[in-house]
């Protein structure tokens, strides 16, 4: 799995340690690991009609989004808690949201499980964000809305960044950067990714 991540281009060292540390097939539950690979470059199942991204898209994103030991990151879409754990490797404290409560949960276990104490996981709807533990200094998003989120820009930090896949159909990563209260969108590759569901 490393060597495909480096002949795809991922340099960042740290990154690619991560990557080699987070176990990915303990993320993935039980009755899914047949279907696939785990450390295979593709998405695999995890039940509920949602997937764990392909080791490649998690190692670019969290790359892109260069997240800093103690830094404070919020992250919509849960899944498996594989995104989660990888950021927590590499330090950051992480807040991450989950609308599907089994999902959640499953989560919650294997991240206490594989020792990821800085991860905190909420059920409950992501366009909301988690304001009580705001503001951000970076947000990544899993899971594609059509537009972007405003309370998730409302709260990230100044000087802080985001990254997320937007549109249906058609998808795009893009990348924002708040600065002096002004955010500025930089569209990046073309992915597809599941839709981000809105609470009732």
């Amino acid at each position: 799995m490393i060597a495909t991540l480096k002949a795809y281009g991922i340099k960042d060292p740290e990154v690619l340690r991560a990557m080699g540390t987070v176990r990915r097939h303990e993320y993935i539950p039980v009755s899914h690991r047949h279907a696939a690979d785990p450390y295979g470059d593709h998405p695999c199942p995890i039940g509920h009609g949602q997937t764990i991204s392909q080791p490649y898209i998690v190692a670019y994103m969290t790359e892109r989004i260069a997240p800093k030991k103690g830094e404070k990151i919020l992250e919509i879409g849960t899944g498996s808690g594989y995104q989660a754990a990888i950021l927590a490797e590499l330090g950051a404290d992480v807040y991450t949201i989950e609308i599907i409560p089994e999902l959640a949960d499953h989560a919650r276990d294997v991240l206490a499980a594989e020792g990821y104490q800085r991860v905190h996981v909420l059920t409950g709807d992501g366009y909301k964000g988690w304001p009580e533990h705001a503001p951000f200094d970076a947000v990544i998003v899993t899971c594609a809305p059509e537009d972007i989120p405003a309370a998730l820009v409302e709260q990230l930090k100044e000087g802080g960044r985001m990254i997320l896949p937007l549109g249906t159909g058609m998808q795009r990563l893009v990348i924002l950067l708040k600065k002096e209260g002004r955010v500025t969108v930089v569209n990046d590759l073309p992915v597809r990714f599941v839709p981000m569901v809105k609470g009732r």
